[in-house]
């Protein structure tokens, strides 16, 4: 069966978007407001810089995440266990203080016939990732998408996260991470289920401290 596709849009309502020149002199307030120069050699070309970086930071706001869970696979010779990709590395930013939030992301599901290629897992994540997030949002965020497109059996996301709005600032405490889950469908009631998932999780973590 021919996949289908579906033609890509953007999350937000770009007809009240700033321009690019009004990003870049609001990036000039903020260097006078720290005390700075914003027309000093070392600082001339930063109002166009940060901007070119909040497009990249932030380009998950203009696309659909939807849109790469359209492509399944039906052929797969009756699979029906559980698919799990972890360890998928993210970087978003908090929309507190906008401050980066690193870390990575384990995607479970159990399939009813149809299954995904694992690189639009990632992509999932990327599209959340790259915007203003809180983890708990992001979390559910991903699991939720996930579950209406795909509606598999159940689906099962933990992420861990190293808040730096927390690390370069305020309470100052590094090496702290933040775990988030959510479980839908039979990764919330089977008891079972739920617990080999997190089991294929902490085998990873096991392995990591043994010896090569």
């Amino acid at each position: 069966m021919a996949p289908t596709r579906r033609t890509k849009k953007s999350a937000v309502d770009q007809t009240n978007r700033p321009t690019r020149a009004a990003a870049e002199n609001a990036v000039r307030t903020l260097i006078q407001w720290a005390g700075d120069d914003p027309n000093r050699e070392g600082l001339r070309g930063t109002p166009a810089r940060v901007v070119r970086a909040y497009e990249e930071w932030f380009a998950g706001y203009f696309e659909d995440p939807r849109e790469y869970l359209q492509r399944t696979f039906e052929e797969v010779a009756g699979y029906d266990e559980m698919v799990l990709l972890r360890d998928i590395r993210f970087e978003s930013h908090c929309e507190h203080h906008i401050a980066p939030i690193i870390g990575r992301v384990h995607i479970g599901y159990l399939p009813r016939r149809r299954v995904l290629g694992i690189s639009k897992l990632v992509r999932l994540v990327d599209v959340y990732a790259k915007r203003m997030q809180v983890q708990e949002k992001m979390t559910a965020e991903i699991a939720g998408c996930l579950n209406a497109v795909l509606k598999p059996a159940g689906v099962g996301v933990v992420v861990e996260g190293a808040h730096e709005c927390m690390t370069t600032r305020g309470v100052h405490r590094p090496d702290v991470t933040m775990v988030t889950s959510r479980m839908l469908g039979v990764f919330r009631t089977n008891f079972k289920t739920r617990q080999e998932f997190f089991a294929a999780i902490k085998l990873r973590q096991k392995g990591d401290d043994e010896p090569g």
